[in-house]
Order: C-alpha cells, then structure tokens, then sequence
C-alpha cells in the first residue's frame, strides 16, 4: 500500500460532503423557524390567537421526541442515505403543504408531522459522520453543518420576510403562502440530490483511491473498537446519574428561552413600532448574527480557561437580565437593543453544554448520555413557545412572556452554579466496573 496523505484525503471527504451536509442544516432549521415570519400575516388572516399559534409552535416537539429513537434505528437497518433522503423529502412535502393550513386543528396536525418526518435528522447526520471522519477531525466537520443553522437563523428572517413580500397575490395565493412553498421545496430536492451523489461509506466512494478507502475504513474501525466495539455499558446507572438530570433540566430550560424568543422574536419585533415585514425581517437578523459573535468568543474563553459551569452560568444570567430588561425598556430602541444583547449570549451556551456533556463519559455509555441529555431537554422546546402564547393571550402583550423566559433562563443559571460536573467516587467505581464488564 502506498503511503496516505491524511490530511489531504480528509480535506477531500470534506470538501464533498459538507456542502451538502451544510444545505441540509440550512433549511432544516430555516422550515423549524419560519412560521414565526409568516405569523406577521398569517395569524391575523386565519384568525390564529397567540395560544393556537403558541401552541403549534410546541407541537412540533412532541412528534420530534416520540419519533427520534425509532427513526435513527431505521436509519440503522436502511442506510444513511436512503434514510436522510426520506426525511428531507417528507419534511420538505411537509413544510410545504403547511401553505395551506385553514384552521388551528390543521396548522396543529402539519407542525406535528413536520416534527415527526423530521425526527433522527440530526442524529442520523451525526451518525452517518461517524462512518466518515476519524475522531480528530471530526470536530470540524461537525462544526461545518451546524453553523449552518446560525446561517440560517441570520438570513432565515430577510429571506422570509422578502418572499411575503415580493411573491404576495401571485396565482391568488398570499405572501406567507408562498414562503412556505418556497421553503419547503428545497429540502424535497436536497433529498433527490442526496440519493443520487451521497455515498454510505468509504469503501463506496469512486472518488476516493484504493489506498484512501483502506487507510479511511481500517482507521475508523480501529476507532470504533476502541470505543467500546465489544464492551457493555450500564445504562441505568447512565440514569441514575444526577449529573445527566441536571444538564438536561439546566438545558431545557434555556430551551424555552432559545425557542420560546426566536419562534416570537419577528411578532415581539413587530410590536416594538409601526414596521413592515422586510423592515422586521432585517431587524430579527441582528439578534443571531451577534449570536455568531457571542459563540465564537465566549467559546474560545472557556476553552482558554478550561471552565464550562461558570461561563454556562455567565451567558445565560447576562441572557436573563437583557431580556428583562427588554421587558421594562422605557423605548422601542432600547428594548431592541436589549433583545440584541440576549441574543449575543444565549446562542453561546450551546457549545459550551454540548463540550460539557460529552466529557462526562466516552464510547457507548457517551453517546446514551448524551442521547439520554438531549431527549429530556426537549420539554424546553415543549414548553418554550406554547407558554409564550398563553401569557400573550392573557396579557394582550410581550411584558410578561419576556420575563417567563428571562425566569426560565434563571434558573437555567442556578443550575449551573451549583451543579456537580464530576462523578464520585462510588459512581467512578462502579462505572468503570460496568463499562469493563463483557457483552452478556
């Protein structure tokens, strides 16, 4: 075998499966968010309170965490490409037929199946990287497709707001219509262009050599094996570990603040003055793109320091005062400015969580805890928006939602402080006894 440039064959599996990865990213999370641009027009001509459309906000969760395990063991059993391929197809149908929702009970049933046809993407994505990029450079490839939902939450609100605009009365159908369409159709076609060019492993791939598939394919095996390929974990003591109960409540409920402000953030804008929804859409953009800035910084001072809980506490305290703040701004200007600032730190904690529950455990037991984390979290996502449009509804305006959100991400901050982050010594112990342990 000849020798293998590493660094060059891996530059070549990510310049040809990261673009498309990135473009995936990009309108999964931009069909997530996007009914919270159409709600500028939409709720008023359907005659969709704040409490219905709250509520369908929520609803997508609960189609997301019942389908999540299911769908990734299918992906499993049919490969990743025909699996990823059936998700964008059926989410993008989804999204776009949400186009032509009448009524509450219809605009609820399309956010649920949008949840459940898109549920194991992201997981699925993840998985489908292990069979590619060997566990140094993975990092960056996982970075490549998960900026892409930043990108799409930074340009998600003058795309939308430009297709409402400009695309309003054509064929008879409304602005908001047309976005959805416009939206949804892209993922459909990502999941035609992925059957047809990505490829499920690299012993597959025509465009690497011989000698690249040899080195890729016995490096990653090798990986594998020594993540415990042939080792038992114990899964409920995974459970039983107040380390994991405590991130995933520290998370989730950061979460109804993450999705609870940026499903509302274009409608809370709105209310802010007379704007039309170009003028919102730019505005919503600030907000995440400080987001962007706020990651990159505060990321690289965690890493610099080493500590994760302080900084954790840090972005979501700051997160919590800016939008009380916002709450009691004596100006549309300032309350603005306010919302900026909470976006500038609330998009930071996401690494730094992500950094801290992947260093409780590696190999098998890593990945159910993690798994474990991110399934219990989700009832942020549950809680988030539909909690917002009650307070709403109840209220006739924004005060008392931002500070529901600005308690949540208090909490979310208590947590953080006080959290044990290390395992004890009976759990390190009896862990380590468990994981040593031979498949049964």
């Amino acid at each position: 075998m000849n020798p293998i440039d590493e660094a060059a064959t891996m530059r070549k599996v990510y310049g040809r499966l990261m673009p498309l990865l990135f473009a995936m990213m990009f309108f999964n999370y931009l069909d997530r968010i996007n009914i919270g641009f159409a709600a500028l027009d939409m709720n008023k001509q359907l005659g969709f309170s704040p409490a219905v459309f709250g509520f369908a906000g929520s609803i997508f969760f609960v189609g997301y965490m019942l389908l999540e395990v299911p769908s990734n063991l299918l992906l499993h059993r049919v490969g990743a490409r025909r699996w990823i391929a059936r998700i964008l197809l059926t989410w993008g149908a989804v999204a776009a037929v949400t186009a032509f929702v009448f009524n509450d009970t219809s605009f609820y049933v399309l956010r649920f199946l949008l949840g459940v046809m898109e549920a194991g993407f992201l997981p699925g994505v993840a998985v489908y990287l292990t069979k590619w990029f060997p566990v140094r450079y993975r990092a960056r490839a996982v970075g490549g497709y998960i900026i892409a939902g930043s990108f799409s939450a930074v340009l998600g609100g003058p795309i939308s707001t430009a297709l409402m605009t400009y695309a309003d009365g054509i064929l008879g159908l409304h602005g908001w219509q047309w976005m959805f369409i416009l939206e949804g159709v892209p993922a459909m076609l990502l999941g035609l262009l992925t059957l047809r060019i990505m490829t499920e492993r690299p012993a597959d791939a025509a465009w690497l050599s011989a000698d690249e598939k040899r080195w890729l394919e016995s490096t990653l095996a090798a990986e594998r094996e020594a993540l415990g390929g042939n080792t038992h974990f114990p899964l409920l003591r995974v459970a039983a570990d107040i380390r994991v109960w405590s991130l995933a409540c520290l998370f989730g409920c950061a979460l109804v603040g993450i999705y609870g402000l940026f499903l509302w953030l274009p409608q809370i804008v709105k209310s802010l003055g007379h704007l039309t929804n170009l003028e919102v859409g730019f505005l919503s953009a600030a907000p995440p793109l400080l987001g962007v800035l706020g990651t990159f910084l505060i990321s690289r001072s965690s890493d610099r320091t080493g500590d994760r809980k302080k900084h954790l506490a840090f972005v979501y305290g700051m997160s919590a005062l800016a939008i009380a703040g916002s709450a009691y701004a004596p100006n549309p200007v300032i309350a603005y400015v306010l919302l900026c600032i909470t976006g500038l730190f609330i998009y930071a904690g996401n690494p730094l969580f992500w950094s801290l529950a992947s260093s409780f455990r590696t190999g098998a037991a890593g990945a159910a805890t993690i798994a474990l984390i991110n399934t219990i979290a989700q009832f942020g996502g549950l809680v988030g928006p539909w909690s917002i449009g009650l307070v709403r509804s109840a209220t006739g305006n924004f005060k008392l939602a931002l500070l529901t959100i600005a308690a949540f991400l208090l909490v979310s901050t208590i947590i953080a402080l006080v959290m044990r982050v290390t395992a004890s010594d009976d759990e390190t112990a009896s862990l380590t006894a468990g994981d040593a342990a031979p498949r049964a």
